[in-house]
């Protein structure tokens, strides 16, 4: 089955898509049980994981992959981004590993009895930068506690 470029930019938008509820819970009501029920458990990693097996699948066993991807040199990695399928996979892999730094964001401000708007940067920070946004909650965690622990 040939994918029309129309149809990889519909299912870029979809994966979007897919994430943006959890992100809103996490930021608007974060101690909510609907919260818990979908971003706290293992749903959301669960549903885009399994979009992510369905695409590496695909581009394995499918010929959904270009020439000379692979992991073993830069060229090979490059390569799985020539192909749409290859940059679907590597976007999934974004959004569900920075939703789910995001939900353990949550948790441990909730533990931590942090206040929430000073937490929401941190949220918006890892929802469009990953590893920024997390870098700034643990900061945050160290000025408004005055120490600094790896620990969970």
């Amino acid at each position: 089955m040939t994918m029309s470029a129309d149809d990889w930019a519909r299912a870029y938008q979809l994966i979007n898509a897919a994430v943006v509820p959890g992100w809103a819970l996490l930021i608007f009501l974060p101690r909510s049980k609907l919260t818990s029920a979908l971003v706290h458990s293992m749903l959301y990693p669960a549903l885009m994981g399994s979009i992510y097996v369905a695409g590496l699948g695909a581009g394995i066993f499918l010929g959904q992959s270009a020439e000379g991807a692979g992991f073993s040199s830069i060229d090979g990695v490059a390569a799985i981004f020539d192909h749409p399928n290859g940059i679907i996979i590597g976007w999934t892999h974004y959004l569900v590993f920075d939703l789910f730094v995001g939900a353990w964001i949550g948790r441990d401000a909730i533990r931590r009895n942090l206040p929430h708007l000073t937490v929401i940067p941190c949220l918006l920070g890892t929802f469009m930068f990953g590893p920024v946004g997390l870098l700034l909650y643990l900061l945050l965690r160290l000025l408004l506690r005055k120490k600094f622990s790896l620990q969970e």
